[in-house]
């Protein structure tokens, strides 16, 4: 047999030498040579085949635990965690555990204060692209939640869950303390502050505290003078909307409080407490000069008037002074010429 050439030999290792390191590079880039015919994408063999269960729907790996269905075996594997409670991945910052990589990677930005999801329309950042799709809805005003009970709709599935509630009355949220219930926790926490005595909201005027921002709020309107609600039947104003709603009661003559004993109605709810004393005989407001005791706060404080002789109401026309404007108006009748009613 004639012996090779050494350059040809020399030729046909290298040959083969690039060749290996040919497939070595495509095994260590991951080549993809194969296209999916339904949406364009590319893909190695492999892989495009279980890209594939996309389109087709097919999920081959099934949880013995509770059944559902999974396209690949590394999904179920990450579902199986829900049964066992692993936990791999944990949080070299703070000690924190996560079933998946993608959740320890999403938590970290809390360290990290990253935010790669930029809203379009107004700048703001978040740190998963699950947050900027909820946000997107104050700009689309895309309201995808929807109640089955009153039609109502909702931006997030969060709150549907919440409002849901009042229709079913469930009321999750229970006090240590006092045992009432609530329908969200924001309202147990704030409840909360009636047992540790907490007023986080202060006033930068005077420096009073509350225990609620909204409370604070109308409080200001002392200081501002502001008074947003209006009456559409007189125009007269007010701080807050439930004085308003109490105030159109006098053009409407609705009076939904009434008492159980004589059925007797009222406009608001504390005329009806202070009339309920006329059959339990309650005197709850006691004079510290005498003792007499009295129904009501005004009562009360007209009586004190005989002790310290205080005439706050004074006529204009004489100067004559009294110790309840009813006896000032009485007076008045004489300048006006109008006989009293006997």
């Amino acid at each position: 047999m004639e012996n090779q050439n050494p350059d040809h030999r020399s030729q046909t290792a290298a040959s083969c030498s690039d060749s290996t390191d040919v497939q070595r590079r495509r095994r260590r880039t991951g080549l993809k040579r194969h296209r999916c015919e339904l949406c364009d994408k590319s893909f190695t063999s492999e892989s495009l085949k279980i890209h594939q269960r996309v389109h087709t729907g097919e999920k081959l790996y099934s949880c013995d635990q509770c059944g559902k269905t999974f396209t690949t075996s590394g999904a179920l594997k990450k579902h199986q965690r829900v049964h066992t409670g692993e936990k791999p991945h944990w949080c070299e910052e703070c000690g924190k555990t996560f079933a998946t990589s993608g959740n320890l990677k999403i938590h970290e930005r809390v360290h990290t204060g990253e935010k790669p999801y930029r809203c379009e329309q107004c700048g703001k950042t978040f740190t998963t692209s699950g947050h900027l799709k909820k946000h997107q809805r104050v700009h689309t005003g895309e309201k995808p939640h929807r109640c089955e009970q009153c039609g109502k709709t909702f931006t997030q599935s969060g709150n549907l869950k919440i409002h849901e509630r009042v229709h079913t009355g469930e009321k999750p949220h229970r006090c240590e303390q006092c045992g009432k219930t609530f329908a969200q926790s924001d309202h147990l926490k704030k409840h909360q502050r009636v047992h540790t005595g907490e007023k986080p909201h202060r006033c930068d005027q005077c420096g009073k505290t509350f225990t609620r921002s909204g409370n604070l709020k109308r409080h200001q309107r002392v200081h501002t003078g502001k008074k947003p609600y209006w009456c559409e039947q007189c125009g007269k104003t007010f701080t807050t909307s439930g004085h308003l709603k109490k105030h159109q009661r006098v053009h409407t003559g609705e009076k939904p409080y009434r008492c159980e004993q004589c059925r007797k109605t009222f406009a608001q709810s504390g005329n009806l407490k202070k009339h309920l004393r006329v059959h339990t005989g309650e005197k709850p407001y006691r004079c510290e000069q005498c003792g007499k005791t009295f129904t009501t706060s005004t009562e009360a404080t007209i009586h004190r008037r005989v002790h310290t002789g205080e005439k706050p109401y004074w006529c204009e026309q004489c100067g004559k002074t009294f110790a309840q404007s009813a006896h000032l108006k009485k007076h008045q009748r004489v300048h006006i010429g109008e006989k009293p009613h006997v």
